[in-house]
């Protein structure tokens, strides 16, 4: 039982990591400032879009000077 809960705690967590503990940083962030703005007037629809232009640049320039 313990192995399965490992294993499945193992998935979740390449699964929402990944490759880059920043990119899943960044979106988390993002969703909570969406969250935190929407209760507000302002539109939040904009914030998971730059979020991810601004991180998805960063993300692929380190992969790529990685390999």
């Amino acid at each position: 039982m313990i192995s399965r809960l490992r294993a499945f705690g193992a998935f979740w967590y390449d699964f929402i990591i990944g490759d880059d503990w920043r990119v899943a940083a960044v979106v988390a962030v993002a969703l909570a400032a969406t969250f935190g703005v929407s209760k507000t007037s302002v539109p939040a629809w904009w914030i998971l879009p730059l979020a991810v232009a601004l991180v998805l640049p960063l993300s692929l320039w380190r992969a790529r000077r990685k390999g």
